[in-house]
């Protein structure tokens, strides 16, 4: 393999977006991030220009606070988890291409504003109500099955890659994405979060809501903490469903 490969960044801001070229040395168990903070250091384009320093975002360093989502080679990842050396091997090719997510609102070259995601989560009620519980004693016991379950649901970054991917969340739409979805059913399964799964599933049955999945499956296939959310998706349509009947059957009688 070549000691050192190109890596081509989307850089700018909406509608001004150009592609420039770095030329990085390959070093054992590189990533992008420490391959975009080696530009940092050193900020110069492959044409030997110096330029300003590429930005992004990182957080933790470990895929778990999903800040560093970007499109690598054209598909929604973390950056921290994307090591250089088997993207290469894949590709086949001497260079990798970063570009920023484009379901999201672009604020410069790898940022985006992921704000919407965060506001569909507090629209779904994506917490537990707990003001004066501890005075309640110990609550509910919830079997193993449904812990393993709630856990893995629980490990959601609202990193932005299952937008990215679905079709569906796009400018001339409302959908509301599959993240806050699988929230739903996240805190709808919590004993004390089920006080409030009416809420919830009013929200999702509004416009945007889950009848706006088209069932395109993307979203399970990029999820970098590999939730299933088309059996979220699947489980909340129940759930929908039930609501809208029990809502029916619950309407005053009219003369």
């Amino acid at each position: 393999m070549n000691k050192t490969f190109i890596l081509k960044i989307y850089r700018g801001k909406e509608k001004n977006q150009y592609i420039e070229e770095f030329e990085l040395e390959i070093t054992p168990f590189m990533n992008v991030i420490s391959s975009l903070m080696e530009i940092q250091k050193h900020p110069v384009n492959r044409k030997g220009e110096k330029v300003t320093p590429v930005v992004w975002e990182q957080g933790c360093l470990e895929e778990v606070c999903g800040s560093c989502s970007m499109l690598i080679n054209g598909k929604p990842r973390q950056a921290c988890t994307a090591v250089i050396e088997p993207i290469l091997k894949q590709t086949g090719r001497g260079s990798i291409t970063l570009a920023p997510l484009s379901k999201f609102p672009l604020v410069r070259d790898l940022v985006v504003d992921r704000s919407q995601m965060f506001e569909n989560l507090k629209r779904v009620k994506g917490w537990i109500s707990v003001d004066g519980s501890f005075n309640r004693g110990f609550g509910p016991s919830i079997s193993q099955k449904k812990q393993d379950a709630m856990y893995t649901l629980s490990t959601c970054m609202t990193c932005g890659c299952c937008s990215e991917a679905c079709p569906q969340v796009n400018q001339n739409s409302k959908f509301i994405g599959p993240a806050p979805i699988s929230q739903v059913r996240l805190f709808n399964l919590n004993p004390k979060g089920k006080l409030e799964k009416d809420q919830r599933l009013h929200v999702l049955m509004e416009e945007g809501g889950i009848q706006d999945c088209g069932n395109a499956q993307n979203c399970v296939q990029v999820c970098p903490k590999e939730i299933p959310l088309t059996e979220s998706i699947a489980d909340i349509g129940r759930e929908v469903s039930k609501q809208a009947i029990k809502d029916l059957l619950s309407l005053p009688d009219r003369d």
